[in-house]
């Protein structure tokens, strides 16, 4: 805590004073352009490896950069989206997954996080995905199966964005474009998914 508590005082000496008129003005309302929706993993700093700044993006994150099914029951990634597209009308929505994702590796192997129920029961929705990559690419080692996974649940968040009732008809509209992201953490890269062909590229390049 010793060295939070000295970012906290630096923050308030130092960084808050010299941009004092933006955080006033973001003290009245926020008015995001993009929703990020992307991994709890503590080195997957969005506004760091995006160069942005406070009020520039809604921040959505959990483990594996989920976006369960739409359905009338709450939950918390749901109310996210439908408040950043619907009431802030955000125009981009991204979904960045990231390498060496512990999720990935939890879903490959669920004999790993059976220890911890909350995490197991959240992760069992990339079972499908998890069958899919074993079913084809047998021969694959670890860490492609790491490698694919993480692409594949980047592509499965995407399709079911589209199904989103907040989503769906701005994105028929074309005021809505969507993004699929990957982030390598130990390169600095990232990789957008390319609709057309269905390959990770770098961006931009």
């Amino acid at each position: 805590m010793q060295r939070i508590r000295e970012g906290v005082r630096k923050f308030r000496s130092r960084i808050f004073p010299a941009r004092r008129a933006l955080f006033e003005q973001l003290a009245a309302q926020q008015n995001p352009d993009t929703l990020f929706i992307t991994c709890a993993d503590s080195r997957v700093v969005p506004n760091l490896f995006t160069h942005t700044g406070p009020g520039e993006m809604f921040v959505e994150r959990n483990p594996g950069n989920i976006v369960p099914p739409y359905s009338h029951e709450s939950a918390g990634e749901l109310a996210s989206i439908e408040y950043a597209v619907a009431a802030l009308g955000v125009h981009n929505v991204i979904v960045c997954g990231h390498s060496d994702c512990g999720a990935m590796k939890g879903m490959l192997h669920p004999e790993n996080v059976a220890a911890y129920p909350a995490v197991a029961r959240w992760l069992a929705q990339g079972d499908p995905l998890r069958r899919q990559i074993e079913a084809g690419h047998p021969g694959a080692n670890e860490e492609e199966k790491v490698r694919l996974i993480t692409e594949l649940n980047v592509r499965t968040q995407l399709e079911n964005l589209k199904l989103h009732p907040s989503i769906a008809p701005r994105l028929e509209s074309g005021a809505l474009a969507l993004y699929g992201w990957i982030y390598e953490i130990e390169s600095g890269r990232v990789l957008a998914l390319d609709e057309e062909t269905g390959e990770f590229r770098l961006w931009p390049d």
